[in-house]
């Protein structure tokens, strides 16, 4: 027993989480009745959402609070490839959706949705994130609320004695331990998620919206492994895919079952490490990229927007569609401070074109149906670009300063 556990052990994690996800297949197919699996699934994601508000508050504060001065972070130019790879996003999807309109059945939308009025409501809900209290920000997975107040606490610590700053760099090597433990449990938890899907939702009822999932999963698709690759090689000047895959195949999949930004954060955290990238940097761009880097979200609201636009036979002109790729971007940004995601932002760009809220909320119940798959797709391109764009921009200043480096998991160069 204990030499086939040792052998599980020297498997890669990528590896064990390919034999969950066909060993979640083989038993939803087998005894789908054994709905006692899915509870792995259900304590794996728990357990990531659980661990992941602390790991990020204290390693954020531990790192500012040991910050050097002179030594210079790379958070600049993450954001900035955050807000072009979301913009082009929502411009690639306007750019399909007129390539290949697609009309929608309308079904009637989920009941007690509050969609935000307008992109003022979406960025004023953001800010009060900011401002939030810091315990209810923990207890909420608040991220933009957690991280202002780990900056602003690391910053006062700076003046710290050392037995502090060692004491707080020691917790947060504890729960980053903690979080290790966790994520070998991904192949259990990947597994029962698996195996919730295909036998609660399964794929019968995708059927009738296929040419809308095509539009959306195929959009995704262009952003992962043409849009993106071509952000990286302008950065770096270097063949980009080696990298690009890296973060598909283990910050990818894993988000793709859990379907939350959230819960891959401690995924992407022990990535970075692997990258060995600056950890001042991505224990701050990999949380703000799980609330802000939203390029998935903002081809959700384009397609889904100018599906309705199409059902209704509204004419759109192009510099129309251009500004709903702006307001796909900004808003899919604010996303995550909204109950409900990038969906319930589609009544907002739906008012653009003068879609009244009935139809518009009908566009969301939609949304709902094939969610399924668009979320997971979604959520699979947001979460593996937090670490890509993180990577893009340490490497692009080690070109920059003739300094070398290699494109895989523990080459630092």
């Amino acid at each position: 027993m204990s030499t086939l556990v040792q052998k599980w052990n020297r498997l890669s994690l990528v590896k064990r989480i390919l034999i969950g996800i066909i060993v979640g297949i083989i038993l939803a197919l087998t005894v789908p009745n054994a709905k006692g699996i899915a509870i792995f699934g259900s304590l794996f994601v728990s357990a990531l959402k659980a661990v992941a508000p602390v790991l990020v508050f204290l390693l954020v504060m531990s790192a500012i609070s040991k910050h050097k001065k002179g030594h210079q972070t790379n958070m600049k130019t993450v954001i900035v490839l955050y807000g072009i790879s979301t913009f082009l996003a929502g411009l690639t999807a306007v750019i399909a959706s007129f390539i290949f309109p697609v009309s929608l059945s309308l079904v009637k939308g989920a009941k007690d949705l509050t969609p935000p009025e307008g992109i003022v409501q979406v960025l004023k809900t953001l800010l009060f994130q900011i401002i939030d209290n810091p315990v209810n920000a923990l207890m909420n997975a608040n991220y933009i609320g957690i991280l202002a107040w780990a900056i602003l606490l690391g910053i006062a610590l700076r003046s710290a004695h050392d037995h502090t700053k060692n004491m707080l760099a020691n917790f947060s090597d504890a729960v980053s331990h903690i979080v290790k433990w966790v994520i070998n449990l991904a192949p259990i938890g990947i597994m029962g998620l698996v195996f919730d899907s295909i036998t609660t939702n399964g794929l019968n009822s995708l059927l009738d919206y296929g040419k809308l999932l095509l539009v959306l999963i195929g959009c995704m698709l262009f952003i992962a492994l043409v849009v993106n690759p071509l952000i990286v090689f302008l950065n770096t000047r270097r063949n980009p895919y080696r990298l690009v895959f890296t973060c598909l195949r283990e910050s990818g999949i894993t988000a793709f079952f859990t379907r939350s930004s959230a819960a891959n954060i401690p995924i992407n955290m022990r990535l970075c490490e692997k990258l060995g990238l600056d950890k001042d940097t991505y224990s701050v761009s990999i949380p703000l990229g799980a609330t802000i880097n939203m390029a998935g979200a903002a081809v959700t609201i384009s397609v889904l927007t100018l599906a309705a636009v199409h059902t209704l036979g509204i004419k759109v002109d192009f510099g129309t569609a251009l500004i709903l790729s702006v307001l796909s971007a900004v808003a899919a940004a604010g996303a995550s401070g909204v109950a409900g995601g990038s969906l319930l932002l589609i009544p907002m760009a739906c008012s653009l074109f003068g879609i009244p809220n009935d139809i518009a909320i009908q566009v969301v119940g939609v949304g709902f149906i094939i969610g399924v798959l668009q979320d997971s797709f979604e959520t699979a391109l947001n979460s593996s670009s937090d670490v890509l764009f993180t990577a893009t921009a340490e490497y692009a200043k080690k070109r920059k300063e003739g300094k070398p480096y290699l494109f895989h998991p523990g080459g630092q160069g």
